[in-house]
C-alpha cells in the first residue's frame, strides 16, 4: 500500500491538480494568478472541485475587454466614476483592453466600492463566463516536460509555458471550463478544452466510488496541498466521525442566497485552510488502489477555541465533506457520455 500512497501525492501520479483563475493568460507581461482551489481528475479530462468559490466576488477586475466595458459598466457610471475609472485602467488600443495600473490600496477599494455600489458582477464564474479572466489547471513539474514526455511539447503555445522562481519547478497551463456547479452539493465539475487528447491522456485520473459510507469504514485519507504551500502534496489519516443532513446558507449579493444541503460527512483529521476541494479517498481491496468518495467541501463549526474568538483561529477540528453519492446520476450521466 506504501507504492499506491506514493502514487498519490508524486507529480508524475498524482491526479491532485489545482484550478487558478487566469487574467490575460495569453499575455505573460500582464498575466496574473486568482482564486486558487484544489482540483481532482476523474478521467476523460473531467476534474472535480467544491462550487462554493465560483459565487464569491473578486471585487475588482484586473483587465477587461473595452467591448464589455462599453456596453455593460460605463453606461451605468456617473462622470466622476468614469474619470477615476479611467485614471487607474489604462486602455490599449491595439488589443481593445483595459489594463489596471498600479494603484494604491485606498484607490483600489474606491474601485471595489464604485463595482459594488453598481452591482457590476465580479464573481469568479461570471469572469470566466464573459472571459475577463480564465480557469486554468496549473501542472508543475521538476522535469522542464510534461510528465517527462517531450513529445508533447509542441502541444504547448509558447506563453501556457513558463518556470516558476519561486517553486523551482515547471509549469504548463491548461484551460478548463465549468461544466456543472453543483451548489447544494457543493461540488463542481470541469473538464479541459483547447487541448490535444494526448496530453489530456497523460493525466493520472483517480477512480471514483459512489457509495455512501458508514462511520466503520477502515480508513479515509485526505489528498490535499502540503502544509508549507500549494506546490506540494500531503496525504494524512481521515475518519468518517459522523454523518450530517446538512443545510446551510451561502450568501450572494449578486446572483441570489443559496442553500447546502444534503447528506455530508462530518470529518475528522488535518485539514489546511486552501485546501477546498481536496478528494477524500479509501483503499478498494478488491481493486487494489485508492478511489475518490466525497470532496473536502467546509470548515467544521466544531471546533477548539481561543478564547472564543474565531478570527485567526486555525485550530479545527473537524471538518465537512460532500460524498459523491449526492451527484452520483449527474457524474454517471457526464462520465458515460
Amino acid at each position: 500500500m506504501i507504492n499506491a500512497k506514493q502514487r498519490l501525492i508524486d507529480e508524475q501520479t498524482s491526479p491532485l491538480q489545482r484550478i487558478m483563475w487566469i487574467y490575460n493568460d495569453n499575455e505573460p507581461e500582464k498575466r496574473t494568478f486568482e482564486n486558487n482551489i484544489c482540483a481532482f481528475h476523474i478521467g476523460k479530462g473531467y476534474f472535480l472541485s467544491v462550487a462554493h468559490n465560483l459565487r464569491l466576488q473578486a471585487g475588482f477586475y484586473k483587465s477587461i475587454d473595452e467591448a464589455i466595458y462599453k456596453k455593460e459598466l460605463f453606461p451605468i457610471l456617473d462622470g466622476s466614476q468614469t474619470r477615476f475609472l479611467d485614471q487607474h485602467y489604462f486602455l490599449d488600443d491595439y488589443r481593445q483592453k483595459r489594463y489596471l495600473n498600479s494603484v494604491d490600496p485606498a484607490a483600489l477599494q474606491n474601485i471595489v466600492n464604485i463595482l459594488k455600489q453598481k452591482r457590476f458582477d465580479t464573481r469568479w464564474v461570471t469572469l470566466a463566463q464573459k472571459n475577463i479572466c480564465k480557469p486554468h489547471l496549473v501542472f508543475q513539474f521538476r522535469d522542464k516536460s510534461f510528465y517527462n514526455d517531450t513529445s508533447l511539447t509542441p502541444a504547448f503555445a509558447a506563453e501556457k509555458m513558463l518556470y516558476d522562481n519561486d517553486a523551482r519547478k515547471h509549469t504548463f497551463l491548461v484551460e478548463v471550463e465549468l461544466v456543472d456547479a453543483f451548489y447544494s452539493a457543493d461540488i463542481a465539475l470541469y473538464r479541459i478544452v483547447n487541448t490535444p487528447q494526448e496530453v489530456i491522456n497523460k493525466i493520472p485520473a483517480a477512480e471514483i466510488d459512489v457509495r455512501f459510507l458508514d462511520e466503520d469504514v477502515e480508513k479515509l485519507y485526505c489528498l490535499q496541498s502540503s502544509p508549507s504551500g500549494p506546490t506540494g502534496r500531503l496525504l494524512n489519516e481521515a475518519h468518517i466521525e459522523g454523518m450530517l443532513d446538512h443545510f446551510g446558507i451561502f450568501h450572494d449579493d449578486v446572483g441570489g442566497n443559496y442553500v447546502f444541503d444534503g447528506y455530508r460527512y462530518l470529518i475528522k483529521g488535518y485539514f489546511r485552510f486552501g485546501s477546498s476541494g481536496a478528494p477524500y479517498l479509501f483503499y478498494d481491496a478488491a481493486k487494489e488502489r485508492y478511489v475518490v468518495n466525497a470532496v473536502q467541501s467546509e470548515a467544521s463549526g466544531i471546533q477548539l477555541s481561543i478564547k472564543n474568538d474565531r478570527e485567526g483561529n486555525f485550530q479545527y477540528i473537524n471538518a465537512i465533506a460532500s460524498p459523491l453519492y449526492i451527484i452520483k446520476n449527474e457524474l454517471e450521466k457526464y462520465l458515460s457520455a
